[in-house]
Parts: structure tokens; sequence; C-alpha cells
């Protein structure tokens, strides 16, 4: 599509945005990667910031947009160092009682293993304005991507999101109770726990040849899919040296990807 074409269909919807003002936050989903999966909104938003504080998992693209804002990377990875969720609370807190037009960009959905929440609990504590844009959350952007349906009638009446990476046990899944329902699990920030949990999800009954997949780097130009089976997920993720950000997918809705494909 042109850009020209582009043009004409947003004059058409004539979709202003709303106004972001002066002491409020936005907490703004930017999708899984692709700068074409921001919502208009999202973009109104970036366009009026003069704050953007972001993460690591955001497009080069996406902040490109907001170019008049003074841009905070507080970018967490799994195992690594990086700003503690407290600082990143209080810098959001600072910014706008200064009075900045803050945008709070966060990959995939700001609500789902994002930790918006937190903040916004935070700014709600100090009586801060703000609001949620949601995106397009990463496994379900993802699961697109990469073919995988994330519902089908006769296969499937449930998705289950879950995270492999949990800061508090209380946090953590009960794999085994999950494993018992049967449905298809898409597993956030997963490769480090993996061998653990792929070993619990089989103590709660799912077999090893239950249809797996790695979607690496979902919806950008590096987009990897790599199929295996519960019982060879470990073993395929060290052969194909699968690197974060990957979702896993567990499931009988992943051998429906190569029938789509005309594969199967």
């Amino acid at each position: 599509m042109s850009r020209t074409f582009l043009e004409q269909a947003m004059a058409r919807l004539a979709h202003a945005g709303p106004e972001l003002e002066p002491g409020h936050v936005w907490l703004v989903g930017a999708g899984p990667g692709d700068p074409g999966l921001l919502t208009l909104d999202a973009l109104a938003a970036l366009a009026q910031a003069d704050a953007l504080v972001h993460d690591a998992l955001v497009s080069e693209k996406a902040v490109a947009v907001a170019e008049q804002a003074e841009k905070f990377f507080v970018g967490k990875r799994g195992g690594r160092l990086s700003i503690p969720q407290g600082e990143i609370n209080a810098l959001l807190v600072r910014l706008a009682k200064e009075g900045r037009k803050v945008v709070r960009l966060k990959g995939g959905h700001p609500l789902v293993f994002a930790r918006g929440g937190e903040e916004a609990l935070a700014l709600a504590a100090e009586k801060i304005p703000f609001r949620v844009l949601p995106g397009v959350t990463s496994a379900f952007g993802g699961l697109a991507s990469a073919g995988i349906p994330a519902t089908m009638r006769g296969v499937n009446g449930a998705v289950i999101l879950a995270t492999g990476f949990a800061a508090q046990s209380d946090d953590r899944p009960d794999w085994a109770a999950l494993a018992r329902t049967g449905q298809p699990i898409v597993i956030y920030m997963g490769l480090t726990h993996m061998a653990d949990t792929v070993t619990a999800l089989m103590e709660g009954g799912l077999a090893a040849d239950t249809p797996a997949a790695f979607v690496e780097n979902a919806t950008l130009p590096g987009e990897r899919v790599v199929v295996a089976t519960l019982g060879t997920l470990v073993g395929a993720a060290e052969r194909e040296r699968i690197v974060s950000p990957a979702l896993i997918v567990v499931g009988h809705i992943v051998p429906l990807r190569e029938k789509m494909r005309g594969e199967g």
C-alpha cells in the first residue's frame, strides 16, 4: 500500500485521537514489535508526548514517532541487570508532577505481563491522572504472525496466557493444573525456566508428544518459528539457539500452522 493510500484512509477516518494533558501519564501498548500494529491512539499519544518512558522491546520506529519528547529508557530483560520497578514508578510520578505530558510505552499490551498494573497503582496512589491505551498483546500478535490460530472450533475452547518468569512465588503458574485443562498454553518469558516448566507440564498430564513451538522475534523481520514437541522443546531451543524475546506455544493449535500453509 502506498503512503498516499494510507494518508487518504486516515483522512476518511477523521480520527483525531484523545488529548494528552500536562501532568497526565498514558500507559500505552506498542504491540509485539511491528510498528504497523500500533493503534491510532498510540500514535496520537506519541505525537503529543514531551516525555517518553519506554521499554527494550519497543520498536525504534515507534520511539522515533515521539521526536519531540525527552527519552527515558527503562528496559527490562530477564536475567540481566535492569532498573527496579520502584524506580520506574517514581520516574513516572516525578515527570507527571513536573507537568510533563508523559507516555509510558510498553511492548505488547500494558496490562498483560508488562507491569502496567503496578505503575497504574503507583500513579493512582499519588492522585496522578492516567489512562491505559491497549495494544496488540504479544501472544495473539505473535500467534497470528506465525500462522497459528489462537482458537479453532473443534480443537480448543480456551487459550491460556502464562508467564514463565515470575519474580514472586505467588505469581508462578500451577503448571500441573494448567496442563490438566488440556487447553493450549502460550508462555511469555519462558526460556530461563523452560526445563522445569516442561517437567511440570508433563507431570500434570501433558504427553511428551504434545505439539509445541517457539515464536522468536514475533512480527519482526527476524521472526523465526521453530516447531517441536513438549518433550523436545529444551533440545530444540539449544539446537536452534532460540533467544529472547520468544513465545512458547504448547498445544494442538500448533499443527494447524502447517495445514493453513498447505503443508499438512
